[in-house]
């Protein structure tokens, strides 16, 4: 399998490097809608690599990515280091704890000291918003937001996306976006970088988006990004097609948000009784990590006929190979991404 710089389905969007012209992947709020539409049909062909018994290509062969990881993460940093592994990248993973951060560098200091590495793709995760934009603007190389404070998740948002396009289609649905749907999401939306990019990015698609939270938990203004806010989780809940649980990012909080997490689940948390009041068949979803009993019951979690959160799971490493392979076309000369294009 190689990769496919214009597919079949290229008619959606422009040839060659015009169909995604930016050189990093900082957020979803920079790409227009035939962009994200270009990510997820160009995930495709790593969907089903994935699939297959030898899950190998060489399209990144001799090419270093820098996955630096200054903030926590198993889930996402495990499948950004398959995905530059599984392209035959050399992949390099920087954990914060054992970087010079922690003795007093700055993060430009760091930046600097990434590009004179020469690596060839740098995945950042960080616990400031921003922090990705600063290391791409002092850097040579592509850079991908693997999550900047309470700013953005761009590729948790289009693995979200490919995984919900999957499981439409897997019901017969001719599924290119989601035009026509309703999706709920519930939980911790003043803390989330997840919440805000699905946002942008679900919208951007034809949705149309309910986010519900405790007055504590909701942006203020939110509204003026074309959200329908609520807080009252069981009226959000009223005939959506999707239900997208977030967890309480406690980390994150300085003071009492809620009055105790069994309050929290009484009132926001995910049961089969609250799904009822949905559409028939709507879809569970979670970026994880899950806390079962808090946002979301195992009862729920595990439902073989709605949930695809293994399904998001699965998706994330197929849009990192998308990304890391597309963002690195113009390095490679693949024909039509040169830097004219």
């Amino acid at each position: 399998m190689t990769s496919t710089p214009n597919p079949p389905h290229a008619a959606r969007y422009p040839a060659g490097g015009l169909a995604f012209p930016h050189r990093d992947l900082i957020g979803i709020g920079q790409l227009e809608r035939h962009e994200i539409l270009f990510l997820l049909d160009e995930a495709e062909q790593w969907v089903a690599l994935n699939r297959q018994a030898t899950k190998h290509e060489n399209l990144l062969s001799g090419l270093t990515v820098i996955n630096a990881f200054f903030e926590n993460s198993t889930r996402t940093l495990l499948s950004f280091e398959i995905a530059g592994k599984r392209l035959g990248a050399d992949v390099v993973n920087m954990h914060a704890a054992q970087s010079s951060v922690k003795k007093g560098e700055t993060l430009i200091d760091t930046a600097i000291t990434l590009n004179a590495m020469r690596a060839d793709a740098i995945v950042i995760r960080h616990g400031s918003s921003g922090a990705t934009q600063l290391i791409a603007d002092k850097v040579d190389c592509p850079v991908l937001n693997a999550g900047d404070g309470q700013h953005e998740h761009p590729t948790q948002a289009l693995l979200d996306a490919l995984a919900l396009r999957h499981a439409l289609r897997a019901r017969g649905a001719a599924a290119e976006d989601f035009t026509g749907l309703t999706i709920v999401i519930c939980g911790d939306i003043l803390h989330s970088r997840v919440a805000r990019s699905n946002l942008l990015c679900l919208q951007a698609l034809g949705a149309s988006v309910r986010l519900c939270a405790p007055p504590a938990l909701m942006p203020v203004g939110i509204e003026a990004m074309g959200a329908e806010v609520f807080h009252d989780f069981d009226a959000a809940l009223e005939g959506a097609d999707v239900a997208m649980m977030l967890r309480l990012q406690t980390e994150r909080m300085s003071g009492q948000f809620i009055p105790s997490a069994r309050e929290y689940h009484h009132l926001y948390g995910l049961t089969k009784e609250r799904l009822d009041r949905a559409a028939k068949d709507a879809l569970v979803m979670h970026p994880g990590p899950m806390n079962r009993g808090v946002e979301i019951d195992s009862e729920v979690a595990d439902m073989i006929d709605r949930s695809i959160i293994t399904r998001q799971v699965e998706m994330g490493v197929a849009i990192r190979m998308a990304a890391l392979d597309v963002l690195t076309r113009r390095a490679r000369g693949v024909a039509g991404w040169g830097e004219a294009a």
